[in-house]
């Protein structure tokens, strides 16, 4: 298949997971909140953050392979596919031992870290233990999995694997309803399935990769062999704490400051924002691996084109999503589990701001990835120093609002303004007025369409709050009106929605 034939399978295969795993994932969280209550909620949530910490020993191991694989797999050299797999499983089984160890260590703590709770404490070694298997499983035995990412076929992941996670779920809200004892039927059946789905994803690997063989002990020697994996890995590693602050201090700083109650009201926004997060990268994921093999063929004409047009169709999605998520969100949790749950405006504004950048940085960092633009190592650790001190102090004065603000100013001075820069000056090599030029365009749409439809949705009466039934009509009417005059708005003042819409015809017309 095509690099977009292989793009467009992953983007439909993601996008039918991700509304079950939507979908299930609403149902899951109404039913723990109704059956074991927000402090149970707030447990789990806080448990599955102290295991992030841990996972950041990973170090990016999973992107520096990435990037080493794009070459042999488009030349079909089996001999470095090999060889580049034992190096990762190598690496993985090292950060396994030190993920194991940093959880015990861990635990010892947990009697002064989980103080607040009003549970027994074994309900936190219990979630931390069963996370903590499933976490494992990606590092002994998952891994090989990088293969089928790199090679653009993400839909044979999702297929084996994250299928096999949506039965895991469905079967956790049945024991939450129906059987005594629903929080430890939950864990039992997180590990059962955690294992019951790396099976099913390491047959397909075997079936796709025959020759791949498991020489672990040959990573050891064959790493010098492929220093430039090390290199990208340190490189990496400070990247990845950034990542963890934005992804995963945000509720320990918010349960220092407030409750795990707090901590759950909090996570029912992140629920639905992570749930678009994974959806919108899944779906253009399978496209980081093609554009990899794009920059391999040298063509900066196209490189660029392809960059405005993935740019333009993301910056559409994205927008539209924003747009819902600030009408729609407050609307959505009332009905759901009342209003009781809600966040005041000011944070969801920033939450969504957050999103926003998280979004469409996806275009710049699928060009930082596929020319392996690591090594400015300091971007990293100067978000990770803003984020968290400014969180701290922003949560004392305004509480979640302010915690919230640490994490948007630190992405808007490096991933909104450095990390564009970066890529344009190290990697396409052209002016950064190229970009900011585009992104003016893009920002004059958006303002323009937001609004156009605030002003035509003033003509409707609909009440979003009321029942599911007006919360659809209220979000089918302001999709479509945002989403046709945003279209229309982009495809006259950029290239890129131009250059993708006759993308999309082409591939249609074909089609039919």
């Amino acid at each position: 298949m095509s690099r977009t034939r292989k793009g467009l399978k992953n983007s439909g295969v993601a996008l039918s997971y991700y509304i079950f795993n939507m979908v299930l994932g609403f149902i899951s969280r109404k039913v723990f909140i109704d059956h074991l209550g927000a402090s149970i909620l707030g447990l789990n949530t806080t448990a599955q953050d102290i295991l992030g910490f841990l996972n950041l020993a990973e170090l990016g191991v999973g992107s520096a392979i990435a990037f080493t694989l794009y070459k042999p797999l488009a030349m079909n050299d089996r001999q470095a596919i090999n060889e580049i797999v034992a190096v990762q499983g190598w690496l993985y089984r090292k950060i396994a031992s030190f993920v194991g160890v940093g959880a015990l260590v861990i635990m010892l703590f947990f009697p002064l870290i989980f103080k607040k709770i009003e549970l027994p404490i074994w309900y936190a070694y219990a979630s931390f233990i069963a996370l903590l298997y499933s976490a494992l499983l990606s590092y002994f035995v998952n891994y090989r999995q990088i293969l089928l990412s790199a090679n653009q076929m993400e839909y044979k992941i999702t297929y084996s694997y994250k299928y096999v996670l949506l039965l895991k779920t469905l079967f956790q809200i049945i024991a939450i309803c129906y059987f005594s004892n629903g929080y430890i039927w939950w864990l039992v059946i997180q590990v059962i399935f955690s294992t019951l789905a790396s099976l099913s994803l390491n047959h397909t690997i075997r079936k796709e990769y025959p020759y791949l063989k498991k020489n672990l002990d040959d990573g050891k020697y064959l790493k010098k062999k492929y220093s430039i994996i090390i290199e990208k890995v340190k490189q990496l590693f400070v990247h990845k704490i950034a990542g963890f602050t934005l992804t995963q201090t945000s509720s320990l700083i918010i349960y220092g400051y407030t409750t795990l109650s707090m901590v759950a009201i909090y996570g029912n926004y992140m629920l639905i924002i992570n749930s678009i997060n994974m959806m919108f990268q899944s779906i253009f994921s399978g496209v980081t691996a093609g554009i990899g093999n794009l920059v391999a063929e040298g063509d900066k004409k196209k490189i660029l084109s392809i960059f405005e047009e993935l740019f333009s169709s993301r910056f559409f999605c994205v927008s539209i999503l924003c747009y819902c998520i600030l009408k729609l969100s407050n609307p959505f949790i009332t009905i759901w589990i009342g209003s009781e749950y809600l966040l005041q405006k000011p944070t969801l504004y920033v939450i969504v701001g957050i999103m926003y950048i998280n979004l469409t940085r996806t275009t710049i960092d699928a060009y930082i990835s596929a020319y392996g633009l690591f090594s400015d190592v300091w971007a990293p650790v100067l978000e990770a120093i803003v984020n968290i001190s400014l969180s701290i102090l922003l949560g004392y004065y305004w509480g979640i609002t302010g915690i919230v603000s640490g994490v948007l100013i630190s992405l808007i001075l490096v991933v909104f303004l450095w990390k564009p820069y970066f890529v344009f000056r190290k990697a396409l090599k052209i002016s950064i007025i190229v970009y900011v030029k585009m992104y003016l365009k893009h920002i004059m749409a958006f303002v323009i369409s937001y609004a156009i439809t605030v002003f035509l949705i003033s003509f409707f009466s609909i009440h979003a709050d009321r029942n599911f039934l007006h919360w659809i009509i209220s979000a089918i009417v302001n999709m479509s009106i945002f989403g046709i005059v945003l279209l229309l708005l982009l495809y006259i003042l950029t290239s890129g929605m131009r250059d993708f819409t006759c993308r999309i015809i082409r591939i249609v017309q074909k089609k039919y």
